[in-house]
């Protein structure tokens, strides 16, 4: 599987500082208004569908935190290697402190954790499991 290996919270990322440091646009641009059924009209701004796509890749990357093996550790690894790389990025770079990218990063905590935290438990259970077939 191609997505094996590779952070996808990396593209919201990426995306995140094209946006911020090649296009100069705010994130509280409206791109597009859709029309409700109670008459309100609803702006979706670049930071909405960013945090959206973060979000969604978040449900991916803890999904692939279900493999067990060599290629689910060094995904964990590259994956907090991009948390290490946001959080610095967001403690020090004037454009990247806005609540946009905090919460990209807290989707990267998460993402952290739980891939940590499921490959730990699915390990304990094949663990337990593989004990069944000793010999008495």
């Amino acid at each position: 599987m191609f997505l094996v290996g590779f952070p996808l919270l990396l593209i919201p990322f990426a995306i995140y500082n094209i946006i911020a440091f090649l296009f100069g646009t705010g994130f509280n641009d409206t791109l597009f208004t859709v029309r409700m059924l109670s008459g309100a009209e609803w702006g979706v701004t670049t930071s909405d569908i960013l945090l959206l796509l973060g979000i969604l890749l978040l449900f991916v990357e803890i999904l692939k935190a279900t493999r067990f093996g060599t290629r689910a550790i060094v995904d964990h690894i590259l994956s907090l290697l991009l948390f290490i790389a946001m959080l610095a990025e967001f403690m020090i770079v004037h454009k990247a402190a806005t609540s946009t990218f905090f919460i990209l990063l807290a989707l990267s905590f998460v993402d952290v954790v739980s891939g940590f935290s499921v490959t730990i438990r699915t390990a304990q259970r094949d663990i337990a499991l593989d004990t069944d077939h000793l010999p008495q």
